[in-house]
């Protein structure tokens, strides 16, 4: 308390100043890094999740299409055969687009099964084993509906994320702002008070009357 009284209001205060842009410089810092994030969460949720569901809804629609085929009565098999291999061309173009998103090791895990279930399709198609092209295309579906499902979890986690970094930006941007009317108060203290000045009464003469 004794070392606090040799400095005077104004030093005081200017240190206080001082304190206060700091943190509000490492506020501002924080905020930033908190957007980047945000920002990367967005792009995660279109690049990684919202395009990979539409490439789900294309692997499905060119399966159920397989399978469909393969299920056929009244179809030759060479009718079916051209239609399938035609149909797993569409799909291995699908293929090089999705190795290319940002996958979980679970997806990667049920992506690959997926692939097998096609490589599958493709090894009967040669046999015209319609029966095992028909059960394979089943499988690949319900790998599908996992990775679909997947999607959907991650999806969330990644909104979640950018939702809890948005709402610590409201937190820090209050903050920020409160910080700022202490700023101002400091400031107008500097610019305004003025240091007190002691009066000392001189005793008038005595009256010589």
């Amino acid at each position: 308390m004794k070392d606090l009284k040799k400095y005077s209001n104004k030093t005081k205060a200017a240190f206080i100043l001082l304190v206060v842009m700091l943190i509000i410089v490492l506020n501002n810092f924080n905020t930033l890094q908190n957007s980047k994030k945000v920002n990367e969460n967005i792009n995660a949720i279109y690049k990684d999740r919202l395009v990979v569901a539409h490439y789900i809804f294309q692997y499905s629609k060119e399966i159920n299409f397989i399978k469909t085929e393969a299920e056929k009565l009244g179809l030759s098999d060479n009718v079916k055969k051209k239609e399938i291999i035609k149909t797993l061309n569409i799909v291995h173009n699908i293929d090089d687009l999705y190795a290319k998103t940002v996958l979980t090791n679970k997806e990667k895990e049920h992506f690959d099964a997926f692939l097998s279930s096609c490589k599958e399709i493709n090894n009967q198609v040669e046999n015209n084993n319609w029966n095992k092209i028909a059960y394979s295309s089943e499988a690949a579906l319900k790998t599908l509906e996992s990775l679909s499902q997947i999607q959907i979890k991650e999806g969330k986690a990644k909104l979640a994320s950018a939702n809890a970094m948005y709402n610590d930006n409201n937190s820090l941007g209050q903050l920020e702002i409160a910080l700022l009317i202490i700023l101002g108060g400091i400031t107008f203290y500097l610019l305004i008070v003025k240091k007190t000045k002691k009066t000392i009464k001189i005793p008038e003469p005595p009256s010589l009357n």
